[in-house]
């Protein structure tokens, strides 16, 4: 019998296939990675009886990276990372991703992928097939032993037309990815190092943990810093408006509006208010009346979606994306990144609404559409990737939370919304004449609600029904006055502004646009205000007020859409992968060399709007060079600074750093520090300087005492060290000396703690007895089978 081994790109994704494929008949079983699980059953593949295994990645199984002896900041000129050797590294080494695949497909006779249908899916295929090259039977490179399922929603149709309609991985699409992931590193990582070890080094008030350049992510701030300028620049005109209001036969005042709109003169506009002011009465010179229709909308794409997101349902566009991937992998939706507003000629609109018809939210609209016809939806764009964002089963309220529910509800209302009719409505304008002065009032009667029966929030609010005016009527003037108003500057950008800039220029895809600007929210550069408006912090005003000063194309989007297109270029086979990668890099390391060379005129920015070092801060801890107190600085990241000695010293971040009993580190006399995460969380003593120069070749930069192997130090792993621990592989349970008398032991790997509350209470709180109780809980509370358990070494 063959055998079939089948990857999906999330457990719970595989679970759902393996449902729809095995016709609910599979039997399950964790993978030992323990996150992913396997599912098995008898089926036929290719007219023959096979056996199938399907499992899932957990997204992306290899990342790129440098070499480990590029990744020391102190040692590296961020320089050579244009040009020094990089390496696929496992993304999430505790899963152990490839083992487990490769263990899993041992033996297999034929490899079939599903993994998303876009050009990232594409490059986790090849990963996925290196990942099992050396487990499987035959050659996974060859079409006859390794299938791509391309689907585009999780419903029984579509997977199992999928299955008998299997394709071919395509390798230009995934070098495309792996240029783009390249390229992004190099650049990223040598400008992001060598502004973070800069600045850092001279301010102490900037409240970011990183100073980062990405070639996506700092147009994308570009775009939010332009207007920010536009408004700090913005002078505002005073103009004036002659308002006139009419009264009806039924005693109904009716406010015209000013043919002229608006004069920027007084005395011009003072001139028409005088030309009007003693006339008593109006003219009805015409009243037109026009048929007018407001559209239903396209299909629904990624980009409109994310827009909808933010600017009505008030969500982010990287929340609302996580949203709908979790709501297309429990097969609500369909694939919810695609760029294509336009359904395939062969899609089955009819099916689609016909499953909407139960819906206690919009079954009557369904039901009436159903029985009154479908209308043709209107033309889009085909990219050639998916279909719209489509609803692909009923759910109600009580199936889906919140922020699921709401999207769930805009998606499902946005499709009836496309295969309905349009709102029809009757326009009239009224003109009438002051004095040869011209002025209209206009208003708006409902024909045909169409489509906003289902989208409610484009629907009249009520009929503007235009008063029974008649031509040659003279009707009297009830108030006549010159109104002043200024002219207000733009708002700040709206993210769903922002997500239309970035699609116009080219800035990410669908898939990266929410990334991107959630970066620039992480790393404090803009802040997300009322309306969902992206206001920039000083730091990323100043950031990018230094790019334009020293190279203003580091910051337009210019260069990254150039860039784009030649991706894009590498994915349908028109381009070289070696000679774009090669023209990209050796572009933008000429823009960092320049860059190096003139950050004095970014630099002269910052001095004006950040404080230096030896001004920010509290006084925390003695130097162990110069006896002096060093200054404490909490903004982001936190460290310490010696303003005598002018150096500075990283410290553990997101957790709170106190002095430890005033005592010194016997190889520096630097003063002890313990580091806590929250009330309860994992604690550590650690030495400033050590933590930042390791004085063994055993230990790594960012240690604590808990890895410091010092033979007679009291606080050392030599000394406090119990165990191996259970949770990881290269981790020792260490006694942390800053907890007593709550004592607790914690891995100096992973965050693995063990509380010794209870227990100890009938001990006095010495070291042996707090040993003691350690082995003892270690001797109950260990599974024997444990390797952990026989590595243990008795104190």
């Amino acid at each position: 019998m063959r055998s079939v081994f089948m990857v999906a790109e999330k457990p719970s994704l595989a679970s759902s296939l393996a449902s729809i494929l095995s016709n609910e008949k599979c039997s399950s079983r964790k993978g030992f990675n323990g996150a992913c699980s396997v599912h098995e059953w008898i089926g036929t593949f290719q007219n023959y009886p096979a056996s199938f295994k399907m499992t899932s990645v957990c997204g992306h199984v290899m990342g790129v990276d440098f070499l480990s002896k590029y990744n020391n900041w102190d040692r590296v000129d961020p320089v050579e990372l244009f040009s020094c050797p990089i390496e696929k590294k496992e993304a999430m080494p505790k899963l152990k991703m490839p083992a487990f695949l490769a263990a899993e497909a041992k033996g297999c006779d034929y490899l079939v992928l599903w993994l998303d249908c876009d050009k990232e899916g594409e490059n986790i295929c090849f990963e996925v097939m290196h990942a099992v090259s050396k487990s499987m039977k035959s050659n996974v490179f060859s079409n006859s032993v390794t299938y791509r399922a391309r689907f585009s929603a999780i419903t029984n149709k579509d997977i199992k037309e999928a299955f008998n309609n299997l394709s071919h991985p395509n390798e230009n699409e995934a070098r495309s990815v792996d240029a783009r992931q390249e390229l992004d590193l190099r650049i990223g990582c040598a400008f992001t190092r060598f502004q973070t070890k800069f600045f850092q080094g001279r301010y102490g008030d900037l409240d970011s943990s990183l100073i980062s350049y990405g070639p996506c992510q700092t147009p994308t701030l570009g775009f939010c810093v332009q207007r920010h300028d536009q408004i700090q620049t913005f002078k505002p005109e005073t103009y004036w408006v002659v308002q006139v209001s009419v009264v009806t036969k039924d005693n109904q005042t009716v406010s015209l509006d000013w043919s002229r709109v608006r004069c920027f003169d007084k005395e011009v506009a003072n001139m028409f208010l005088q030309l009007v002011k003693d006339q008593k009465q109006a003219k009805i010179l015409s009243i037109v009346s026009k048929e007018k229709s407001k559209t239903r909308p396209v299909a629904l794409n990624t980009v409109e979606l994310m827009r909808i997101a933010s600017s009505g349902l008030g969500m982010g566009p990287h929340h609302a994306m996580q949203i709908a991937e979790k709501l297309y992998t429990q097969g609500y939706i369909s694939y919810p990144r695609t760029e294509t507003t336009s359904y395939p000629a062969n899609f089955d609109l009819l099916g689609v609404l016909k499953e909407q018809q139960q819906s206690s939210e919009w079954g009557t609209e369904v039901r009436e559409l159903l029985k009154s016809g479908m209308n043709k939806p209107k033309q889009g764009k085909d990219v050639g990737d998916h279909p719209p964002i489509t609803p692909m089963k009923l759910a109600s309220r009580n199936e889906l939370d919140g922020d699921a529910w709401r999207l769930y509800d805009y998606i499902t209302r946005h499709f009836i919304a496309t295969v309905s009719k349009d709102c029809r409505y009757l326009s009239t304008t009224v003109t009438l004449s002051i004095n040869d002065e011209i002025f209209t009032a206009s208003g708006k009667t409902l024909i045909d609600p169409g489509y906003t029966t289902v989208m409610t929030w484009q629907a009249f609010g009520k009929n503007e029904i235009v008063p029974n005016f008649t031509v040659n009527e003279n009707v009297p003037i009830s108030e006549m006055r010159l109104g002043e108003y200024q002219t207000n500057p733009p708002d700040y950008l709206t993210e769903s502004e922002l997500i239309t800039l970035m699609e116009k220029h080219g800035i990410g895809t669908d898939a990266s646009i929410p990334v991107h600007i959630n970066n620039i929210c992480q790393r404090n550069y803009v802040q997300v205000i009322s309306g969902r408006k992206l206001k920039p912090t000083t730091l990323g005003i100043v950031l990018v007020h230094g790019y334009q000063k020293i190279d203003a194309e580091l910051v337009l989007p210019t260069m990254r859409s150039a860039v784009e297109e030649q991706l894009n270029l590498i994915a349908v086979g028109k381009a070289n992968f070696s000679a774009v990668l090669k023209h990209t890099v050796d572009i933008f390391r000429l823009k960092f060399q320049y860059f190096v060379n003139n950050i004095d005129g970014m630099d002269q920015l910052f001095e004006v709007s950040f404080s230096p070092l030896s001004a920010s801060g509290k006084a925390h801890s003695r130097c162990g060079k110069c006896r002096r107190y060093m200054k404490y600085i909490q903004a982001k990241p936190q460290r310490l600074h010696c303003p005598q000695c002018d150096e500075t010293y990283s410290l553990p971040q997101n957790g709170t750093v106190k002095l430890f009993k005033e005592l010194k580190c016997p190889l520096d006399e630097f003063e002890l520090l313990s580091w806590t995460m929250g009330n309860k969380g994992k604690s550590f003593v650690f030495c400033p300087y050590c933590y930042n120069h390791p004085p063994f070749k055993d230990m790594k930069k960012g240690g604590g005492c808990n890895s410091c192997t010092h033979p007679t130090c009291p606080y050392s792993l030599n000394t406090n060290g119990i165990c191996s621990c259970s949770n990881c592989e290269f981790g020792v349970f260490v006694l942390d000396p800053s907890s007593g008398p709550k004592w607790k032991i914690g891995c100096n790997r992973c965050d693995t703690i063990i509380n010794l509350l209870k227990t100890l209470r009938k001990y006095r709180f010495s070291k042996i007895a707090v040993m003691n109780v350690v082995l003892k809980w270690l001797m109950l509370s260990t599974n024997k089978k444990n390797p952990s358990y026989r590595k243990m070494r008795w104190k």
